[in-house]
């Protein structure tokens, strides 16, 4: 008999095709995302659990499930959403889908910081609205990118992704990491290593890219805002919660700074209701990796790491392999 495995979201087609190739496969039925109790229900018994970041996975959870099961591949490359240690202790692997959405979620940082910075949701609705009256040297103005500070907060894949794009719009490139990057990175994209706070006061865009941990939960916060500039914008693609949104929302009431791009929110799915209203935020609905050939890779690779337990292999994206022994 085929291994059971629950799916908690349907993914795109070819995924869910490999996984029904070699499971046998229970999918959430629901075009939204499984209540607690559906969940605990639903993973009773089963051998996988293929989550997505919006499906809590801690003790309550694995208990649930019971002792046939072996592996929870989540479908996204951070795992703050899994009790990784409480897995480990029950012989549990746990794994994650790294590298293939780099460039895509780059590529959509780069169009939140162009967006936000040109105005272009304010001038679409503007257009759409029937006001547009004829070209007018004061309509619209926003703000330049070329030649302008970026600052990443972070410099892992997606940060330096970001910096090869930021390089073409011949942007000066600030990093700030807890890992300074080796030499040749840095030349790549003539990246210079800076500490936090001189990130913060000199950067133009400020683009967000750290895993969420202790240390970066509402890191950019009402200290670390009033360090930037008032003409600074504030890009997040990593995780809504390294941003106090109700600092945020103080800072751009009181002009502290010019605006925000933000595929990520700190509550989510909830976002703050004064963001909602800003003309100088646009807001996404957390779509970083959301091309079909990313999101179909993502769920390719979750796919074949349950596929090599089975084998008796060791998943390729294990993030806890000492279950193994």
């Amino acid at each position: 008999m085929k291994p059971d495995v629950l799916v908690t979201r349907r993914l795109p087609s070819a995924a869910m095709a490999l996984l029904e190739e070699n499971f046998e496969v229970e999918c959430n039925p629901h075009n939204r995302v499984l209540t607690r109790e559906e969940l605990l229900s639903a993973v009773k018994g089963k051998d996988g659990l293929l989550p997505l970041l919006t499906d809590r996975i801690d003790t309550e959870v694995m208990d649930a499930a019971g002792p046939r099961l072996k592996i929870i591949a989540n479908y996204a490359v951070g795992y703050n959403n899994i009790d990784v240690d409480a897995a480990t202790a029950r012989k549990i692997a746990v794994t994650n889908t790294p590298g293939v959405l780099t460039d895509t979620t780059a590529d959509l940082t780069m169009a939140l910081l162009l967006t936000v910075a040109r105005r272009v949701v304010e001038s679409d609705v503007y257009a759409r609205a029937g006001r547009y009256q004829g070209w007018d040297p004061l309509l619209l103005l926003g703000a330049d990118v070329h030649h302008k500070t970026l600052g990443l907060l972070g410099f892992g894949r997606v940060g330096f992704a970001v910096a090869r794009r930021a390089a073409g719009f011949d942007m000066r490139i600030l990093y700030y990491d807890q890992c300074r990057a080796d030499a040749d990175m840095e030349k790549q994209v003539g990246a210079t290593c800076v500490d936090l706070e001189a990130l913060l006061r000199e950067s133009d865009f400020l683009s967000l890219h750290v895993p969420l941990t202790e240390g970066t939960r509402g890191l950019m916060g009402p200290e670390n805002l009033s360090l930037m500039k008032p003409t600074a914008f504030i890009i997040n693609t990593a995780r809504g919660e390294v941003i106090d949104e109700e600092a945020l929302v103080r800072a751009l009431e009181e002009k502290a700074i010019a605006g925000a791009g933000l595929d990520v929110f700190e509550h989510e799915p909830m976002i703050h209701p004064a963001l909602a209203k800003m003309d100088n935020v646009v807001i996404l609905p957390h779509i970083g990796s959301a091309s079909m050939e990313t999101r179909t890779r993502m769920g390719l690779i979750a796919a074949e790491n349950l596929i090599a337990i089975f084998k008796g292999e060791i998943p390729p994206n294990c993030l806890n392999p000492e279950v193994f022994g």
